[in-house]
């Protein structure tokens, strides 16, 4: 995600005086959008302004500059590429791309949206969890808007939704141990007992079972003793949620994140079917699961440490991705010789190299190690 330092939007009854001129600064509209959604009006053009928002601006029949969400998106989708890259179809606020065949990324351009209200509403909720300090980094941590309106909705074009990235990421990296191993099991059904067609139940849905849950049970509930317990009672809450569609989003609860699901009633049914039947397994849910099978027959010595080297690739190769952008100049020329570009290719040389020598040990004749890199990271 790419947010723009240049522009601030501001929740409806901000005062606006305490910005400096060279920021554009905008006003959100929520009352005129469905919950965790508004417009954007124009309020001050600042000295410098980026082309593609100061070309996404359209008139809204009343004489006022509205932010178009839709030519947001178009014109940045209008930049020139890099080679090797092949740029795809526009998925919701994303620009998703591929680069030399195999590294698939989705690039966001986001507008910092000031929300005292919205945050301080969240923070004062009566919780278990998260702990108040915690809560507070949440706060300062603000949200983005990022340009995609609500599905079906009139005035989708020029609509943009509220994120809380940063928020939701510090959530997460503090739920303990039970519940981050709750949420991977949560998202091993989704990919290999559900088999989502489109996104009619996502990762983020499951997260917010799970944020949710965390918020609502006292902590010392969740140990490791416990997560077959509170796998049954996620598996529930995703069942209810199918049976009404209704799934509140966690930091706005007034927005239901089932009402544009798309799920049909053909699906609504199976799905709900094959949770009912996983309830009625009981423990032995989990043997759907092939990893976990996998894991439980196999030797799990090779099995953890071929993992270690697959996320310390992805971690690398992440980490080398933000690098070359920070090295990138005006013309999109990189400059490789970067130290720290450098080190990071490095390590992936080898790490690459660990896991071929390993291969070759146990009897592999692939020796290729650009082909090994591209494997692990598929």
């Amino acid at each position: 995600m790419i947010v723009l330092n240049s522009v601030i939007c501001l929740e409806d009854d901000v005062n606006s005086s305490a910005f400096p001129g060279e920021i554009t600064l905008l006003r959100s509209l929520r009352r005129w959008s469905y919950h965790g959604h508004c417009r954007l009006l124009l309020k001050r053009r600042g000295t410098t302004i980026h082309r593609q928002l100061n070309d996404a601006f359209c008139d809204d029949g009343y004489g006022r500059e509205l932010l178009s969400s839709d030519l947001f998106v178009n014109n940045w989708s209008n930049e020139r590429l890099a080679e090797g890259m092949v740029q795809h179809e526009r998925a919701g606020p994303s620009i998703p791309s591929t680069m030399h065949g195999h590294f698939h990324h989705d690039k966001v351009h986001a507008l910092h949206y000031y929300c005292p209200n919205i945050l301080s509403k969240w923070a004062a909720r009566p919780r278990h969890w998260p702990p108040p300090e915690v809560a507070q980094r949440v706060v300062s941590l603000g949200a983005v808007l990022t340009p995609v309106g609500f599905k079906g909705s009139e005035y989708q074009h020029v609509e943009w939704r509220v994120c809380f990235n940063a928020g939701e990421i510090e959530l997460i990296s503090n739920l303990n141990d039970t519940q981050t191993k709750l949420y991977v099991l949560l998202k091993m059904i989704k990919n290999d007992v559900l088999h989502p067609r489109k996104k009619e139940v996502t990762s983020y849905t499951l997260k917010n079972i799970v944020l949710w849950m965390a918020e609502n049970n006292p902590q010392a509930s969740f140990h490791k003793k416990s997560i077959l317990q509170w796998l049954h009672e996620a598996l529930d809450a995703i069942r209810v949620a199918l049976i009404t569609l209704e799934l509140p989003y966690y930091m706005i609860p007034e927005r239901n994140l089932m009402a544009t699901s798309g799920l049909d009633e053909e699906q609504q049914r199976t799905w709900i079917s094959t949770i009912t039947d996983m309830l009625n397994e009981g423990p032995r849910v989990i043997l759907r699961l092939p990893k976990i099978r996998q894991c439980i027959v196999a030797h799990p010595e090779p099995f953890r440490w071929y993992n270690g080297r697959r996320i310390e690739l992805e971690l690398l190769t992440l980490m080398r991705m933000n690098r070359l952008v920070i090295c990138m100049d005006e013309n999109g020329e990189v400059d490789f010789t970067d130290a720290i570009v450098q080190a990071l290719v490095r390590r992936v040389n080898e790490v690459v190299t660990d896991v071929c020598v390993r291969m070759i040990m146990e009897g592999s004749r692939v020796i290729n190690a650009q082909a090994i890199f591209d494997r692990i990271l598929m």
